[in-house]
């Protein structure tokens, strides 16, 4: 049965979503393509038609996940305008967000793995960390009314780290304290 393109856009679509919140919770050598292609409902001779190779669908998949990341952050921030970096900092230093391995921050799910990936999958997250950074560097420029730069960049990594010790901790008080720590830390850094 031939798919007509609007389909076949539908169902890349959807291979690019699933393998997004695979991909983070299993790893891009976590999951075959067999498997990835069941768990968007198509089969996996479906998959040489949309996708050059695995490779290019975990470049997508990365653009995507680092895409859905910022969105959250920007939810976060629209909840309460009038605090974004502390919004940011209550969702992204939280215990919820540390259980959420599948729609959780995909730099902290896949970041040792996308280091050993190809210049697209990096390009992906690199661009994502970029808006990571564009968007704290607006709320702690704002705050303390400077250039944020390395500031910048070390909050952003000190939350990822957190996030990252927190997750492969079995204690759950460790793992808060990792989060307490974090936050504590960067809200000095941004008072600071």
């Amino acid at each position: 049965m031939r798919v007509s393109r609007m389909q076949a856009a539908e169902n890349r679509e959807t291979v690019i979503n699933v393998a997004s919140r695979l991909f983070r919770e299993r790893g891009f050598d976590g999951i075959g393509l067999k498997d990835l292609m069941k768990g968007a409902g198509l089969t996996q001779g479906a998959f040489y038609k949309q996708f050059a190779s695995k490779e290019d669908l975990a470049a997508q998949a990365s653009r995507r996940a680092m895409e859905s990341a910022t969105h959250r952050w920007s939810a976060a921030t629209a909840a309460k305008p009038e605090d974004p970096l502390g919004a940011v900092i209550a969702f992204y230093l939280s215990m919820g967000h540390r259980g959420e391995k599948m729609d959780g921050c995909p730099v902290v799910a896949l970041g040792s793995d996308a280091a050993r990936q190809g210049a697209e999958v990096k390009a992906s997250f690199e661009a994502g960390i970029r808006e990571y950074l564009e968007m704290l560097g607006s709320w702690i420029s704002e705050a303390d009314g400077e250039e944020a730069g390395g500031k910048t960049m070390a909050i952003l990594s000190t939350m990822v780290g957190a996030v990252l010790l927190s997750r492969v901790v079995n204690d759950p008080d460790l793992a808060q304290a990792f989060l307490d720590a974090a936050t504590d830390q960067v809200r000095e850094a941004v008072a600071a």
